[in-house]
């Protein structure tokens, strides 16, 4: 399917044969640019190599070109629609996919809807001034390419409001451009989404662990039943996997610039050298994984048990999954807190959605681990090397929130873990130390000297291509 760029709003979605909605969208499009100007990339510049979808089939979906930040294209894309598409989990199983939305589920399906749209643009919004810090050229392209996808993904969520749910749908999306990341007043929903992403360091961490999250919410919704909605998310996802490409190679970079300096200088203190240690990358990783955990609600939900009953949001890979995709007679083990032990309990699956979810997560965090561990051991960086911490360490939602967990899994008291604090999660010193090294490198081909070069530049082009111009 085709991409139709002559409009005023690319899309795929015969927009222009729904006048009433066309006119919707064109003017919740003003609002949007403003915020674009007011709350993307701080950065002036003058244009931008970026890849831009042409179409949502498998292959040959995106083209690159320079473009101006402010004039890039946003539209509405969705995958291709089945039309012997049904229903694979909960009580509707075998029956067709829905293409309007059920009167009895339209305020779960909105809510899903906001909330999803909601993450959009506060990572746009968290990311705003990381461009005049950028490593180099390449790396503030990648930045750039992440903020217009994200913004894209906005427009994706904002449609199926205007399209499926009338005037409540399009006061909510007039709301996703009034809440802002951070703000004391109008936060964004989750909690995730109201941290500070204040140095590159942070940023690999984000679209490593937290666009991650994001690959597999938006998994859950492409298995849901509401079609619009699926194929929706089919597309973001494939547009979601460049996210994830430069949190996992940007902390590459910066593992094996640190495990070059620990080797040349011989000791692991390799900050008055102008790179970051490998401690203050695992403090980062502690806090970026654990508040990414946090995002995915508490172990056990009535409601989301609710959503795959009804068929709105389905598991991870729902049909490669093998049993009878309703759970109602199902138990999964599930840890919890016991007096001052962590101990594993079984629970009904279908209640406990969230766990298998992050489940599911964890598990592909893992093989980031595994990668810069063998990086660190490529450079003769012997050792533990970098970890996932416990998942009730530093957690503010679900069973283990509140509680004082040591990254190694042991449970202590508050003094043990106030003591302990300085050694698990960044430090204003470790903060301080990184935003010292955060210094633009503009010139094609230079990079900064806390990381390493990348392997390949973009879509062919060589590492000292002009990937932006000022």
């Amino acid at each position: 399917m085709s991409i139709d760029y002559t409009e005023r709003i690319p899309n795929n979605v015969d927009l222009a044969d729904d006048r009433r909605l066309q006119r919707a969208l064109e003017s919740w499009q003003p609002a949007f640019l403003q915020w674009w100007g007011e709350t993307g990339p701080a950065l002036p510049t003058q244009d931008v190599y970026l890849r831009t979808a042409v179409a949502v089939g498998r292959q040959g979906w995106a083209s690159f070109a320079r473009v101006k930040l402010p004039e890039y294209r946003w539209g509405i894309f969705l995958a291709e629609r089945d039309p012997g598409r049904r229903i694979a989990f909960g009580q509707h199983k075998g029956e067709p996919v829905w293409q309007q939305v059920p009167g009895e589920h339209r305020a779960s399906l909105q809510r899903l809807i906001v909330v999803q749209g909601d993450t959009e643009p506060a990572s746009v919004e968290q990311q705003r001034r990381l461009g005049l810090t950028a490593p180099s050229l390449y790396d503030l392209r990648n930045l750039f390419q992440v903020n217009v996808e994200e913004g894209r993904h906005l427009w994706a969520m904002v449609y199926l409001l205007h399209a499926h749910f009338g005037r409540a749908g399009r006061d909510e999306a007039e709301a996703l451009l009034l809440r802002n990341s951070g703000s004391e007043d109008s936060p964004r929903i989750l909690g995730a989404f109201n941290e500070e992403t204040p140095d590159w360091l942070s940023f690999f961490m984000f679209t490593y662990f937290t666009d991650r999250d994001g690959k597999y919410q938006l998994g859950t919704l492409k298995e849901s039943a509401f079609d619009p909605l699926s194929r929706t998310c089919e597309f973001m996802l494939k547009e979601e996997a460049h996210h994830m490409f430069v949190g996992t190679t940007g902390v590459d970079r910066v593992a094996e610039r640190t495990a070059e300096l620990m080797r040349i200088h011989d000791t692991g203190d390799i900050a008055p050298f102008g790179g970051i240690p490998l401690a203050v990358i695992q403090k980062y990783l502690n806090f970026h994984y654990s508040v990414s955990l946090d995002l995915f609600g508490g172990e056990t939900s009535t409601n989301v048990a609710n959503y795959f009953t009804s068929g709105l949001k389905g598991r991870w890979q729902e049909e490669r999954r093998d049993d009878d995709h309703v759970l109602t007679e199902a138990v999964t083990p599930v840890q919890q807190l016991d007096g001052g032990a962590i101990v594993e309990v079984d629970l009904p699956a279908l209640t406990a959605l969230n766990h298998d979810l992050r489940t599911q997560y964890i598990a592909d965090c893992q093989t980031g681990i595994t990668r810069w561990n063998r990086i660190l051991a490529s450079n003769g960086i012997s050792g533990p090397g970098l970890y996932l911490p416990h998942v009730g360490f530093n957690r503010r939602v679900g069973l283990f929130a509140g509680c004082h967990i040591t990254p190694d899994g042991r449970v202590v008291d508050e003094a043990s873990w106030a003591a302990g604090r300085a050694s698990w999660l960044p430090t204003a010193a470790d903060k301080a130390h990184v935003e010292s090294l955060m210094r633009p490198v503009y010139e094609p081909g230079k990079i900064a000297a806390w990381l390493a070069p990348p392997r390949n530049g973009i879509n062919g082009q060589p590492l000292d291509y002009e990937y932006v111009r000022f």
